[in-house]
């Protein structure tokens, strides 16, 4: 009888051993990796990539053209950048037509800069990509055309900016102005947009400037004195955002609110664009999910 009660605890015993064993395993089994939730943005079109490897990471309407605003701008410093034989420390005297452009444009944002006041091209740079000025990428294309006029230098310009363009692939983009005040003809993609900014940040002087939150900055004026200059950058996700490097907001009637925005994490850089969302606010928001998502991914 003893015998039989010991027999049956041994068999309970291994049956209640079997059991654990079992149900250790049910919870030892790997778990499925969860799918990481696409995003949903309000911008019209959006666009990020793996700035290393080039990878796709996020489309919608990434082929769409739309107009870009001010993140046109990114094209007029590459253009600026590319030339041979730069010198970042010439000196630009600001023309009254310069600043005639901003009063007489409403949406054109302003560097303020003053007529007669000399600036160094890299100071024309900080003032084009950080308070956004049409006043700034107007001395450039200034500059930086070829012709006897002002019109023919600036036509001459914004033709180097199509050029680079084509150079670059960037088959869906067309440029009539050199700062997105277009003239019905200026447009992109965010995959566009998107990789002209990866070609821009190849320029180490592009990438200190746009990299930058504020600079002040000391210019030679009319009577040979100075006066200091002090820019903030338009794009927000600087200082708002662990790891941002850039790029470029932009925005306009046809635009809505554009940024074109770039981040780095742990040696991985993100870089992508955001066209057309309702508000600043909006596109802020885009950028920081689409950015998150990036590095999930």
């Amino acid at each position: 009888m003893k015998t039989g009660i010991k027999g049956i605890r041994r068999v309970s015993a291994v049956a209640i051993t079997a059991g654990a064993v079992l149900t250790a395993g049910a919870f030892a089994a790997p778990a499925q990796a969860a799918t990481l939730p696409t995003p949903t943005i309000t911008a019209k079109g959006g666009f990020v990539m793996n700035n290393g490897t080039g990878k796709s990471l996020f489309t919608k309407a990434a082929d769409t053209r739309r107009s870009t605003g001010s993140t046109t701008k990114i094209m007029t410093a590459r253009v600026v950048l590319g030339q041979s034989n730069l010198n970042l420390d010439s000196k630009v005297t600001v023309q009254k037509a310069y600043s005639d452009y901003i009063v007489n444009n409403n949406w054109a944002s302003s560097a303020r800069l003053i007529v007669g006041d000399k600036v160094s091209v890299r100071q024309l740079l900080y003032g084009l990509m950080l308070p956004s000025g049409c006043d700034a990428a107007y001395a450039l294309a200034d500059k930086f055309g070829s012709g006897s006029t002002r019109d023919a230098r600036v036509k001459s310009f914004i033709g180097k900016m199509n050029a680079t363009a084509k150079s670059l692939g960037l088959t869906n983009t067309h440029f009539d102005s050199f700062d997105g005040i277009g003239h019905g003809s200026n447009y992109s993609t965010p995959r566009d947009l998107t990789k002209l900014a990866s070609n821009a940040m190849k320029y180490s002087t592009f990438r200190t400037v746009v990299g930058t939150k504020s600079t002040k900055q000391k210019v030679t004026t009319k009577s040979g004195g100075y006066r200091y200059m002090t820019w903030d950058n338009t794009n927000t996700l600087l200082g708002s955002y662990a790891g941002t490097i850039g790029v470029k907001t932009g925005s306009g009637p046809e635009a809505k609110y554009c940024l074109v925005f770039a981040a780095t994490r742990n040696g991985k850089t993100v870089i992508g664009a955001v066209l057309a969302a309702p508000s600043v606010a909006d596109r802020t928001a885009d950028a920081k999910k689409l950015l998150d998502y990036g590095f999930k991914k």
